[in-house]
């Protein structure tokens, strides 16, 4: 039996259990909570109650180590090995259709934060394997979440192990661990007695990382505490795929108790423009947690109720993923 079969078998067994906690995921349990936040940013508003049913998630997001197997198992190659297609990208200057993937690289003396291109770099040969472009390399990084991984190559790995990709509301309910209504995945406190709970941005970003939570990049997957689920890197290190189609803001909340939506899949596919390609309607998805670039003075969104969109084309040095696995199976995609 391979790893693959294993995990569908033990996904419809009553006693599959303990299987699945040795096999790295671990047991959220059901329950109605109160999802975003009216205190942040706009696209996290209205805070809205909604029901999840219970789920296994994955522990950790999927390591460098993990998805080494799942390449070599089945010769994937993700989309920043490959060449754009140019029917894909109208108008594209054909030098600038090469394998790549964007790649976190600041210049010093940046001070206006409206323009991104300061330090995000689309480089030539960065990829999973090549972190940060030609002649980087992850020896000795296993443990750490694997990166420049497009929306695509997510769903690839879920479906040969088995699993699927988590919806934004299944995330949330598994970074927030019962703590309902909490700023942080830990409590109210971002630092509590001063201790860095999470992978994120300690100084004024871009320019200055005093790296006080001992990394200036990825770090292990379980290098800081998990939450009250037991579920590592919930918060910081990398951002992390959800399923979800990406809206500009929450639905309203039920008005009853009886109408409070149950295990919702979010937004329709909308097309909306990407700030990344504007001149091409890209659909974006949902991604969830923050990353080891948040910081407080731009991107505050080490917190359960943020949300960012991402491309689905779009693969980056600071985004992963983690897999979930329910009992009706995978979801619709």
């Amino acid at each position: 039996m391979n790893d693959q079969t294993a995990t569908r078998s033990a996904a419809t067994r009553p006693d599959g259990k303990a299987e699945r906690a040795q096999r790295g995921m671990t047991w959220v349990p059901g329950g109605t909570f109160r999802m975003g936040s009216d205190d942040h940013y706009p696209e996290e508003a209205p805070s809205h109650r909604v029901k999840v049913d219970g789920f296994w998630m994955d522990t950790t997001p999927v390591t460098n180590g993990q998805f080494k197997r799942f390449v070599k198992a089945t010769g994937h190659v993700t989309q920043a090995e490959r060449r754009p297609d140019p029917k894909q990208y109208p108008g594209a200057l054909p030098e600038m259709l090469y394998a790549g993937s964007l790649v976190f690289l600041p210049r010093p003396g940046i001070t206006d934060l409206r323009d991104w291109s300061q330090w995000w770099n689309f480089m030539k040969g960065a990829d999973w394997r090549h972190p940060y472009g030609k002649g980087s390399h992850i020896h000795g990084l296993d443990d750490h979440p694997v990166v420049h991984v497009a929306y695509a190559d997510a769903l690839a790995y879920a479906a040969w192990a088995g699993k699927d990709l988590p919806t934004e509301a299944e995330w949330e309910f598994a970074a927030r661990a019962g703590l309902d209504g909490a700023e942080f995945a830990w409590g109210d406190e971002l630092n509590p007695e001063g201790r860095q709970m999470a992978n994120t941005w300690q100084g004024n970003f871009p320019v200055e990382n005093l790296s006080l939570d001992g990394f200036d990049r990825t770090s292990p997957v379980t290098a800081f505490p998990a939450n009250g689920y037991g579920l590592q890197d919930m918060i910081g290190n990398c951002w992390e795929w959800t399923q979800d189609w990406f809206s500009s803001k929450h639905p309203a909340d039920a008005a009853k108790a009886c109408c409070i939506p149950e295990n919702p899949r979010g937004a329709a596919m909308d097309g909306s423009f990407d700030p990344l390609q504007p001149a091409i309607r890209i659909p974006r998805r949902v991604i969830k947690g923050g990353s080891h670039l948040c910081a407080p003075n731009y991107c505050r969104r080490y917190r359960p109720a943020a949300r960012h969109a991402e491309a689905v084309d779009t693969s980056t040095s600071h985004l992963s993923f983690r897999c979930v696995l329910r009992a009706e199976g995978p979801a619709a995609t």
